[in-house]
């Protein structure tokens, strides 16, 4: 970024406030601001609130070793005794996890069931070898199975590495070898969209690069062929047989290893995010608990998949330690139909469903009558995670999803951050479609320009956290020197996540991606995320994709890729009509100088956009990697649309 502050192109002026009967029975009011104004003391409150220790910490905040921050450092406990055995005498029969298979088959399992099985699993593991502090790395697909793999790893103090099961045995090996995992946890094959994703096959090839793999578990789940190496492959169902349903907790300490989670989308070698326990499980426990203001009886959908850290942190550890019910769905949202997703809320009576601005994008894409098809009534608040929502895909989820009555959260927060930082707290706050509103309590968080200088109101900037919090990474794996250049080098004392951010008038938080996809046109600073935004405000577009692009008299100039909405047909005049939308909405600097249709958008398989890629084709580059991409053949349609010309 060449200037101090973003352009603030963008207004919002529908406000949403919280329902009066929403209000009286959530769990957080607005006064929860002024009590954690203190926030290492109310951080400690939460902890030992929430946590059942071993040993109850007496210190909150260690800055000693800044940026290195530790919490609760002389607390012990265990985060599998938190998530399953203390509930045992009191929800022991309610059920943890609706699970609903591709392909139809189903699984209620109870929290004692759930821990029978953990406690199996554990057993299993140190049959194995596997020790306190070992590093085990798990490649799966979203069976019951993978939850169980990751409690019977905390059980036992082992260390769990999850690689998204959607991922490539190039990205698998990089991950088991920079983890020096001993034992890997698969399956033979995981359903995806009708079809069998070969695991094990994918596994074989990244095990035989990582020396460090001693045994691998097979989850029988397709029932594909696959090989099975002798001595070094076993079957989960076999290893299971005869367990004991008995393994005592390890008693950890608050700052013990808990898991490595590999951050996906980097160029060069992968980072691994490393969080430890007790700070950990009280970020997850207290966010899951005030933003999604849940109740005993509430069931509970987080849509993510657990090979993101969105799935350990909130439909692992956080809902599981509050002892709440969740769903968790094995396949894809258009599979069998793309009413799929809704069929299970009605069916499980769902109230508080969480998932992706890009998935609500391609619901809309699909059309209003799949929602419509199937009572929703049962939903009572809705949440979005991963990227910026944009505020016409805001009104759809409000509408069509949450039929005007539910509140929404739309939360910021990272792979390394480990838990929300940024949301509204539906009890306590007016939403704005598009904006994260405020910190959560407890969290400090602003606007700073290039010399570290916070932003005034209004105004954008970068985004920079100004102090500790639980949850936080702790470092990146064996390199704690890339962990201070990357997170800690930019501003004094403080965190920078990669971000830009506005606020407006009234200190609202508006998240805008991250400062790589900022555009410098005609030298203005404008977000890709806020001319994402106007494109998708018209009605025929479902979703958009905006890059800049080399340009010899602006500098960068504005390439967009739009998908259509259902019913509408690409043309010049919806392309000039679109380009003159832009124009009115935020202004003619952020008109597109080109603008291509496409049927899709290539994506990440945990749903984000890739505009790396794009930006590659709109300057006739080779293209980059495209094997982590959940629909790599978008990539030839649309460089050969492109190649069509839809200059102005």
């Amino acid at each position: 970024m060449a200037d101090v502050t973003l352009e603030n192109l963008m207004s919002e002026d529908r406000v949403f406030p919280p329902s009066p009967e929403f209000v009286a029975a959530a769990n957080a009011g607005p006064e929860i601001y002024e009590e954690a104004a203190d926030s290492e003391a109310w951080w400690m409150k939460q902890a030992l609130d929430r946590i059942t220790w071993y040993q109850e910490p007496t210190i909150g905040l260690n800055s000693d070793n800044a940026p290195f921050y530790k919490w609760f450092e002389d607390g012990k406990l265990n985060l599998s005794y938190n998530c399953l055995d203390r509930h045992l005498d009191t929800i022991g029969d309610k059920i943890a996890y609706h699970w609903i298979g591709e392909p139809g088959d189903t699984r209620d399992i109870t929290y004692s069931e759930l821990h029978k099985e953990v406690s199996k699993f554990a057993n299993v593991l140190k049959s194995l070898g596997v020790e306190k502090g070992d590093r085990v790395a798990v490649y799966m697909g979203m069976v019951p199975e993978l939850p169980i793999t990751m409690l019977a790893c905390a059980r036992i103090g082992a260390v769990h590495s999850v690689c998204f099961g959607g991922f490539s045995s190039d990205s698998l090996a990089d991950r088991i070898q920079d983890g020096t995992a001993k034992v890997l946890v698969t399956q033979d094959g995981s359903w995806r969209r009708g079809s069998v994703f070969p695991l094990k096959d994918y596994a074989d090839v990244a095990v035989d690069a990582s020396p460090t793999i001693e045994n691998v578990v097979v989850v029988e789940r397709a029932k594909n062929d696959i090989s099975m190496t002798e001595g070094r492959d076993f079957w989960w169902h076999e290893l299971m047989e005869g367990q004991s349903e008995v393994c005592e907790p390890e008693v950890m300490d608050a700052e013990d290893l808990l898991y490595i989670l590999y951050t996906s989308g980097t160029t060069g070698k992968p980072k691994g995010i490393v969080h430890t326990q007790g700070g950990y499980l009280a970020g997850v426990m207290t966010t899951h608990s005030l933003v999604f203001d849940i109740k005993d009886d509430d069931v509970y959908w987080c849509g993510a998949d657990i090979g993101w850290v969105t799935g350990h942190s909130y439909i692992v550890y956080g809902p599981l330690a509050n002892g709440v019910t969740g769903v968790m769905y094995e396949g894809t949202p258009d599979t069998p139909g793309k009413d799929r997703l809704w069929q299970i809320i009605e069916d499980y009576k769902v109230t508080i469903f969480y998932t992706a601005p890009t998935a609500i994008r391609a619901f809309m894409k699909w059309g209003d009558e799949y929602p419509a098809m199937h009572d929703l009534s049962s939903l009572r608040l809705l949440g979005t995670v991963g990227e910026p929502i944009n505020p016409e895909a805001w009104m759809w989820y409000n509408e069509h999803i949450g039929g005007g009555n539910c509140p929404i959260v739309d939360t910021w927060w990272q792979t390394e951050t480990g838990a929300i930082m940024i949301t509204p707290l539906p009890g306590a706050v007016t939403t704005k479609p598009g904006s994260a509103t405020f910190p959560f309590p407890g969290i400090g968080a602003t606007a700073v320009d290039e010399d570290g200088n916070e932003v005034g109101i209004p105004g954008g900037g970068f985004l920079a956290l100004t102090k500790p919090w639980p949850a936080m990474l702790r470092t990146i794996y064996g390199d704690d020197q890339r962990y201070i250049d990357t997170y800690w080098s930019r501003f004094e004392g403080m965190y920078f996540p990669g971000d830009g951010v506005k606020r407006d008038d009234e200190g609202y938080f508006w998240l805008l991606g991250r400062v790589d996809d900022i555009m410098l046109i005609a030298g203005h600073n404008i977000s890709t995320t806020e001319v994402e935004s106007a494109l998708v405000s018209h009605p025929s577009v479902a979703e958009a994709a905006v890059v800049g692009r080399a340009d010899p008299v602006t500098g960068q100039a504005i390439a967009a890729f739009v998908t259509l909405r259902g019913g509408f047909e690409a043309s010049d005049e919806l392309l000039q009509e679109l380009r003159n939308h832009v124009a009115d909405t935020i202004g003619p600097i952020a008109k597109p100088k080109s603008i291509v249709f496409t049927a899709d958008l290539p994506k990440t398989r945990s749903g984000k956009i890739m505009r790396r890629l794009l930006k590659d084709i709109s300057e006739n580059r080779e293209l980059g990697d495209v094997t982590t991409l959940a629909n790599a053949d978008i990539v030839a349609e649309i460089a050969n649309a492109s190649a069509g010309g839809s200059d102005e």
